[in-house]
């Protein structure tokens, strides 16, 4: 994903405009888990928390996104922060409000994130994902193919 910046700088003693591109390259360090699920969403997390062995738990505060129109949404959250296995958990609805957290994928219902150490175990957490008898379908995502990820920072 490429940020690029314009930056003007004028000259006053030569009454001319230079243009120059500054493009910062920056890396969406996180994988990206889309899940179809027909129930709210304590009672996901309670059934991935179940077959997956996590603590999935509501955050004190929701989730929220400011993207550069300043349409603020606000999501529900769980995380979860695993310490032995050096990965930290997010699970965030996708629609609130009629906003959602990420525009492309609309017919998605829930996103996982998950940071930091989390390469090895993606396929055997999204098989497991699947036995979740309130999950219907589970999807992985390149968060560097999606625009509306530049939007999301994680804490």
């Amino acid at each position: 994903m490429e940020l690029i910046l314009y930056i003007y700088i004028e000259y006053y003693s030569m009454k001319k405009q230079r243009k120059h591109n500054l493009i910062i390259d920056y890396e969406c360090d996180y994988g990206m888990i889309g899940i179809c699920s027909h129930h709210v969403d304590y009672r996901l997390a309670w059934g991935i928390n179940e077959k997956l062995f996590l603590e999935l738990e509501k955050a004190n505060d929701d989730f929220v996104v400011e993207p550069k129109k300043g349409l603020i949404s606000y999501h529900s959250l769980f995380e979860f922060k695993d310490d032995e296995n050096m990965i930290d958990y997010f699970l965030i609805k996708n629609k609130s409000e009629g906003k959602f957290l990420i525009p492309e994928k609309q017919e998605i219902d829930y996103f996982l994130f998950l940071l930091e150490n989390y390469q090895d175990r993606l396929d055997e957490l999204m098989r497991k994902l699947r036995t979740v008898p309130s999950v219907l379908a589970v999807f992985n995502f390149d968060p560097e193919e999606i625009n509306s990820t530049e939007n999301l920072v994680f804490n």
